[in-house]
């Protein structure tokens, strides 16, 4: 096997692109490989926040593993993604040990991932229910990468959870949470759905927001307004407005709670066909995914009004939906927990450089 460092060209990148093409079918591919493309090249929108150190390990004249390692200036940590391998162990644990070996020549204290290169694209590594279709926004993977990262010395560093829920109807009961959603509007505070034409103040406010209550999670890393809108524009198409809460007090956005349509993965591989279904699945939804919320530390159980006013929608639509990505600890996790029917299961992997080989 050859371990192959590489920069633009058009022969290895095309190689990089063909890997999970291979791997996973046309349903479970979740790789958009206009946007990875843009990321090999260097020109993404994000490319001027970190560096990027390309690999691929042939056998013969075939891909069979590839990975990135992701730096940023004034980080001792390096960052493992866009990792894929086939099932061998042989080959996941040369992958892995020329990564660990690269990464210690460079003096980085540790390896955490899996991240795609960002706190803002894809991270963390799905460890269970494989049996159903990857959702819109799930970091999704082969199901024996777990253990190929655990082989070669990765530790579980972090752990989250996506709830899946019952449909509910207009005969649901909560009455904390309706409780706690007529107090905070009696106490002057405006819990609505964003207009569409107000998309552009939406998400300044809700970059702010992030920026305040997110900044604590271990991969976090700043990036400017200006990226961030452009990042995130593509939301103004597939979001569903009346699945998406913002809470305000006196004129100032406090919280938010950002759900969508599940599109699968079609929204990953747009062409003129699949953009037309798209649209037709935002129209008429068969599940939502609950991808964000948060709510500013000085308005205390402003979250469970937020996602009382998200129930009300979903008596209305009587769909299933998906509480993405909470991280443990968080009290999201335990939301409306007697309605939750799976729990999908996801980790963040971390791998001491300071010893010796």
């Amino acid at each position: 096997m050859e371990f192959i460092r590489f920069d633009k060209e058009q022969n290895r990148i095309a190689d990089f692109l063909s890997l999970p093409r291979r791997l996973y079918s046309k349903q479970n591919n979740m790789e958009d490989a206009g946007s990875m493309k843009k990321l090999l090249l260097g020109t993404h929108v994000l490319s001027g926040y970190f560096h990027l150190d390309k690999f691929l390990v042939y056998d013969g004249n075939s891909a069979v593993g590839r990975l990135i390692i992701t730096t940023y200036p004034d980080d001792d940590t390096a960052y493992l993604g866009f990792y894929e391998c086939i099932d061998d162990d042989d080959t996941a644990a040369f992958l892995l040990r020329q990564a660990v070996s690269f990464c210690r020549s460079r003096h980085y204290r540790q390896i955490i991932g899996p991240v795609d290169a960002s706190f803002w694209l894809k991270y963390r590594l799905k460890i269970n229910l494989f049996d159903e279709p990857p959702y819109t926004g799930e970091p999704y993977n082969r199901e024996y990468y777990y253990r190929q990262f655990l082989d070669n010395g990765f530790t579980v560093c972090e752990h989250y959870t996506s709830n899946c829920f019952h449909a509910i109807d207009e005969s649901y009961v909560n009455e904390k949470f309706e409780s706690r959603y007529q107090t905070f509007l009696q106490n002057g505070y405006r819990i609505e759905s964003p207009d569409v034409r107000d998309f552009d103040k939406v998400i300044d406010d809700v970059y702010e927001m992030i920026r305040e209550l997110y900044s604590d999670f271990p991969i976090y890393k700043d990036i400017s307004r200006e990226d961030f809108r452009t990042i995130y524009k593509s939301y103004q198409t597939i979001i569903n407005m009346s699945m998406t809460k913002i809470a305000y007090y006196d004129g100032k956005a406090v919280g938010f709670y950002i759900s969508i349509p599940d599109y699968g993965n079609a929204v990953y591989h747009i062409t003129p066909l699949r953009l037309l279904s798209v649209l037709h699945q935002k129209k008429h939804p068969k599940r939502y995914v609950m991808l964000y919320m948060g709510v500013r530390p000085e308005h205390q159980g402003l979250g469970k009004a937020l996602v009382f006013s998200i129930i009300k929608e979903l008596e209305h639509s009587r769909l299933t939906s998906i509480g993405a990505l909470a991280r443990d600890g968080k009290i999201t996790q335990k939301y409306v927990s007697e309605e939750v029917t799976d729990v999908y299961e996801y980790v963040l992997l971390q791998k001491d450089l300071k010893g010796t080989e």
